[in-house]
């Protein structure tokens, strides 16, 4: 297969090509993952590069009075929005794992496994039909000890969940609530592990793929023997696939295969501004398909985050920032000079980015350079041209 014609097959399925964009929110985060949700605002720019008309309270409504999505700590131990009938396949599958660290954060911040039993049942006992802010349980509870590394774990456990963040959808100061408030009717310990970790990893398949092994470990974040194990129950469900140009052993869903075989490259190009930490760009180990090995640094920081970038036909071809000075403004770091038609289409998409942000027409800046990532402190992908 043609690289760029795989690359659009997979822009259709992440609903970033334009004829595959979508309305029903729900349907793209069980399309594309999840939406990554450690930043506050990468869910909503994730769905508004996916959705033609998409506005900030769309989310929230599905978040917080609907509450057919949630937010959840899984695949590589981050936060990721995904609906409700699939968190207890992710809880399945990466529970076991996400507790662990959280309970070395939470010991680490010197809060006893005695302390954590006694707070946290005062916690549950508080949260008895309302939600609060992390403060005002500190307040309410009168205690010094580390209380967020408690709450982190009680979400972990699904004991709470994040609920709606006080003071605007840019801030993570979130309230927490009693998960079994939220989803009275969800079991999270209904699946067995591996069971779980075998409909995840098909999840995976059918959101990214084609895709390696590689990339699989990379995205779920258990490790090799429980990612090929899934992948080998899985054979019987799984085509293997050639890419041109690159040496690797690539599959995907047999059932995706015609579509794939189908699959052209659009005669025009297919331009999208995605946040940091967008799933098109972390759902994969091997980056080749996206990017040029020469700005490799540029894109992605020394742990392997992205930052927010310009995709032009579904390849890297820049880097964009935001910044609310006296007008808000939208930085562009092009790689390289495009035909004059396809940059009118990334100031186009940097407009739309601006107006969701700020509520205005904002100021466009073209950068002329950027420091790489990988030389920059942790962080970095959330302000990449803030030097410029």
């Amino acid at each position: 297969m043609k690289l760029d014609a795989v690359n659009h097959f997979v822009l259709r399925k992440q609903h970033l090509a334009p004829d595959f964009r979508g309305s029903d929110l729900v349907q793209i985060a069980r399309d594309i993952g999840g939406l990554h949700a450690t930043s506050a605002t990468t869910p909503c720019l994730s769905l508004l590069a996916r959705s033609a008309e998409f506005r900030q309270t769309d989310l929230d409504r599905e978040l917080y009075q609907k509450r057919s999505l949630a937010k959840i700590r899984c695949v590589r131990k981050t936060v990721y929005v995904h609906p409700k009938e699939f968190l207890p396949v992710v809880f399945g599958a990466t529970g076991r794992m996400v507790e662990r660290a959280s309970r070395r954060f939470m010991e680490g911040r010197g809060v006893s496994a005695k302390e954590y039993g006694r707070i946290s049942q005062a916690i549950l006992d508080l949260l008895q039909g309302r939600e609060m802010t992390a403060s005002a349980i500190r307040s309410a509870l009168g205690t010094k000890v580390h209380l967020s590394s408690i709450l982190y774990l009680m979400c972990d456990q699904g004991l709470l969940l994040r609920a709606k963040p006080q003071g605007g959808w840019k801030t993570t100061t979130h309230n927490y609530a009693l998960f079994a408030d939220y989803f009275p009717d969800v079991d999270l310990q209904e699946l067995e592990e591996r069971q779980a970790v075998r409909l995840l990893v098909r999840r995976y398949v059918a959101s990214f793929g084609p895709v390696t092994e590689s990339d699989a470990v990379w995205w779920i974040g258990l490790g090799k023997t429980a990612v090929r194990e899934a992948l080998d129950s899985l054979q019987d469900e799984l085509a293997n696939v050639s890419v041109a140009g690159l040496d690797r052993r690539f599959f995907l869903l047999r059932s995706d295969l015609p579509l794939l075989e189908s699959t052209e490259a659009p005669a025009g190009p297919v331009v999208n501004l995605l946040p940091p930490l967008d799933p098109y760009l972390m759902g994969y180990r091997e980056r080749a398909r996206t990017i040029d090995e020469a700005v490799y640094g540029q894109v992605f920081d020394r742990s392997g985050n992205a930052t927010s970038v310009i995709l032009i036909s579904g390849r890297v071809a820049g880097v964009w920032d935001f910044e609310q000075r006296d007008r808000p403004v939208v930085k562009l770091f092009l790689f390289s000079a495009p035909p004059r038609g396809v940059l009118d289409r990334v100031f186009v998409q940097a407009q739309r980015v601006g107006r969701f942000m700020a509520g205005e027409d904002p100021q466009i800046v073209e950068c002329t350079s950027m420091p790489p990532l990988a030389q920059r402190t942790v962080g970095g992908v959330m302000s990449p041209l803030k030097e410029c």
